[in-house]
């Protein structure tokens, strides 16, 4: 239905299909608003119905789904009975968001907090398929104008005018339901009366007599039919609504006390089945949400417990590799020491090849000197041999007396020959020597430069085993300290198997309260027969 509002502005216009439809059999529609009629809460069965999201739904005017077939008297009427205190029951036309359209028994009464209004009820179920018909007919007539002589009257559409009598059952007050047929029966009795006490004929007094009782059985079925059959039928129902029976609101067509009674106390069990309904639709929604939630837990604890034992694998390899480069570390560090080493005898090899260089050189330097001497020499002997020669003549121009001297003389030339030939021939040693030297200082020198290259070479390979020692022992700290990551990231992940348990216990038990709280409910379940 739409909850009472006051009159609004316009509306932007929307659509209309005039196509109905149905909602499910035993579903209670139920929305609250607040003074103003701005939609202060709607259940699951209202929103689906209505074809709005709750956000949509949520302080908007009630209005919202108002289907434009309804006649505005329905509305006056029930905006001003509500305001009047009173509940307001009849068939209303609701419009969906996509334009289609559903009927609805609309049950709708004032929400009081302390002796004041704070807003509007409304429950609506699923009325019958003769009923709307009927209220399609009749709303036609109001829309085109062809009820004069009928209106609403908290619901009730009664007869005015001229008419107004033959609608008296349903606006008659309870009270003179009672008082009509006992005043009625007091004036025959007291009729009777006075005719036998002023000596009346018996005929007469036969005849008011007899009818004052068919007077009394006339007035016994009266109360019966006005009073007592409705009250029956009241305490009926609320003995449903209190045991918790499935029961179908049956209104009586009439607006006095024990129609309003009955109309209360149907507003009573629908509340209660708007309740029992919206409790069951939640725990539903609670069952199902904690089976997923077991269910994740579950697989969330295998996962886990999966991690953990990846956990301890790699942990136990952590292990295995700080032990591995720790031993690499150490080894690094040994060799460290041997590049060190034999850095040092490399550049003491350097420095005794370069001695070496340096005693070639003296060497080629001094086989020089003796080149020279020896140059000095064939120089010498080759000034002997002239002298010889010089000698030779001189002792030939001499004759006999010059004879010894030139034996001498030979013989020196002899000599100086022979120390030419040797000096020629050391000279040629020495040249050969000064080359072979020059040559071997070179290939030294050469040694010299290569031991050198080897020596930087040694030094730049000590200088990166430090690095790769320092290195490693970095690496060894930073994978000591991984490892004690992993195993707190191990001890974490143990503690969080033992929580993903507790939490899977936790929904097994929100599960289970939920099926207890689905059954507690179903004991009052009122949406089905």
């Amino acid at each position: 239905m739409s909850t009472p509002t006051p009159p609004a502005a316009h509306r932007p216009s929307r659509p209309v299909t005039q196509r109905e439809y149905q909602f499910p059999d035993g579903v209670t529609l139920l929305s609250a608003t607040d003074t103003a009629s701005h939609i202060a809460y709607a259940n699951g069965a209202f929103v689906r119905t209505s074809g709005y999201s709750c956000e949509e739904l949520l302080g908007q005017p009630h209005n919202l789904v108002r289907h434009p077939d309804m006649p505005r008297e329905a509305f006056a009427d029930m905006w001003r009975s509500l305001k009047q205190g009173q509940s307001w029951t009849a068939l209303v036309k609701n419009r969906r968001k996509d334009g289609d359209h559903y009927w609805v028994r609309a049950n709708a009464a004032p929400m009081r907090r302390g002796g004041q209004v704070v807003g509007y009820l409304s429950v609506r179920t699923k009325p019958s398929r003769a009923e709307i018909d009927a209220a399609e007919t009749l709303y036609r007539r109001f829309r085109e104008g062809r009820t004069q002589g009928l209106a609403f009257d908290r619901g009730l559409i009664v007869r005015t005018g001229l008419m107004r009598w033959a609608s008296v059952l349903q606006v008659l007050p309870t009270a003179w339901r009672v008082r009509v047929p006992i005043i009625m029966l007091v004036m025959l009795s007291g009729a009777t009366l006075a005719s036998a006490l002023v000596g009346g004929d018996a005929t007469t007094t036969a005849a008011l007599a007899s009818l004052g009782l068919v007077g009394l059985l006339l007035a016994n079925g009266f109360i019966e039919s006005q009073v007592t059959t409705p009250l029956r039928h009241i305490v009926a129902v609320a003995q449903q609504i209190a045991s918790g029976e499935p029961t179908e609101s049956v209104p009586l067509n009439r607006c006095d006390d024990v129609g309003m009674l009955l109309r209360a106390i149907n507003q009573a069990g629908l509340n209660l089945r708007s309740l029992v309904d919206d409790v069951q639709e939640q725990t539903t929604g609670i069952e199902t949400a904690s089976k997923e939630i077991a269910a994740a837990t579950s697989h969330l604890s295998g996962r886990t417990e999966q991690s953990a034992s990846n956990l301890e694998e790699t942990a136990s390899s952590m292990e295995q590799m700080t032990a591995t480069v720790r031993q690499n570390a150490d080894t690094a560090h040994e060799a460290n020491k041997l590049a060190t080493s034999a850095s040092q005898i490399a550049a003491k090899g350097g420095t005794a090849v370069g001695d070496v260089v340096s005693t070639m050189a003296l060497i080629t330097h001094a086989s020089r000197k003796i080149a020279d001497i020896i140059g000095v020499i064939d120089g010498i002997a080759f000034q002997t041999n002239i002298l010889a020669l010089n000698a030779a003549v001189e002792a030939a121009r001499a004759g006999e007396q010059g004879r010894g001297f030139a034996v001498v003389a030979a013989e020196v030339r002899n000599l100086a020959q022979r120390s030419a030939q040797a000096a020629k021939e050391i000279k040629s040693l020495i040249a050969d020597s000064v080359d072979k030297v020059e040559s071997g200082s070179k290939v030294v020198s050469s040694a010299g430069q290569t031991m050198a290259d080897v020596v930087s070479q040694v030094q730049r390979v000590s200088e990166l085993i430090a690095e790769i020692t320092s290195a490693s022992a970095e690496q060894s700290t930073g994978i000591a300290q991984v490892s004690q990551a992993v195993n707190q990231l191990d001890e974490m992940t143990q503690q969080n198997a033992a929580m993903v348990e507790q939490s899977s216990a936790a929904a097994g038990s929100m599960q289970e309260q939920a099926q207890r709280l689905s059954h507690a409910v179903q004991v009052f379940s009122m949406n089905k027969a």
